[in-house]
């Protein structure tokens, strides 16, 4: 149930303290811009600039800086200009990470994301050392409170998606990437708001992790990673969840066993402590 960790993380940014709301707001300005870039400034028919504002105004963003992103994809303002790059390493453990960069300066971010995996254990890899264990997916994560199970999947599935999955208080849609437009458009028609909209990464092949201390070095890792104003999105192969996440306890042979009960899902730095305090 790759939507588990994700849902909570999604739902703890709304409460994001003031000295992470800068980071947060400079990452969905460069999304909104990139969104804007590409599928042009009209939220009507650029499903993926829609989903991004509704998330900034959910961000509580000023509404001048989101429109000031906007303009800047579009041409209408100047603005920097901005380019994707996907980075492929390995945490300690030989966990899989892939970690997502919008940057004006390519160099810089390959330093700081080479120096973040360096100074924490891990390393850099080439590309599709580990972009082979993923597959990249349309996600939306939907409140149960908005809609019935079945309809949703009536609604979800003739409009592309691959799949429905019923995590209790929320649901996950999977779907193709060509499809992720026309499931925006079908869930926008009947007032669906997902607290989630978006291109994800999804392991499909999850990495245990059986000892405490290499346990404590992925998370110090991924927050390394995430300190990083370039630094989008990070994907790691054993999504570290709490039961249905949580942190399993294994034998005392391996001490802590990390498993991926949602593989793929991004790991918020309110899980990364709930997990840390979990730790011997």
């Amino acid at each position: 149930m790759s939507g588990h960790s994700k849902w909570h993380t999604t739902k703890r940014h709304k409460a994001v303290i003031d000295a992470k709301r800068g980071k947060i707001f400079s990452v969905l300005a460069k999304e909104i811009t990139l969104a804007a870039r590409a599928g042009g400034g009209s939220p009507e028919s650029n499903a993926r600039l829609r989903t991004l504002m509704d998330k900034a105004r959910a961000s509580n963003m000023p509404s001048d800086n989101i429109k000031r992103a906007v303009q800047k994809g579009t041409g209408e303002i100047p603005g920097v200009i901005y380019e994707e790059i996907v980075y492929e390493g390995y945490a300690p453990g030989g966990v899989g990470l892939i970690v997502e960069v919008t940057t004006d300066n390519k160099n810089r971010a390959a330093a700081e994301v080479r120096q973040a995996f360096n100074d924490n254990g891990g390393n850099m890899a080439q590309t599709g050392a580990v972009s082979h264990s993923f597959l990249k997916k349309g996600q939306f994560l939907i409140g149960a409170s908005q809609i019935g199970e079945d309809a949703l999947m009536e609604l979800v599935l003739e409009a592309g998606a691959e799949d429905v999955i019923n995590n209790g208080d929320h649901f996950e849609v999977l779907s193709p990437i060509a499809a992720f437009d026309a499931i925006s458009k079908a869930l926008q028609e009947k007032s669906i708001k997902p607290e989630s909209a978006e291109l994800a990464y999804i392991s499909s092949i999850p990495v245990p992790v059986g000892d405490a201390a290499v346990a404590k070095q992925v998370l110090e890792l991924i927050d390394a990673l995430e300190s990083l104003d370039d630094v989008i999105e990070q994907h790691c192969e054993q999504g570290i969840t709490l039961a249905a996440g949580e942190i399993l306890n294994a034998s005392s042979e391996t001490g802590v066993h990390i498993e991926s009960v949602a593989p793929g899902a991004r790991v918020g730095a309110d899980d990364r402590m709930d997990l840390r305090r979990q730790l011997p």
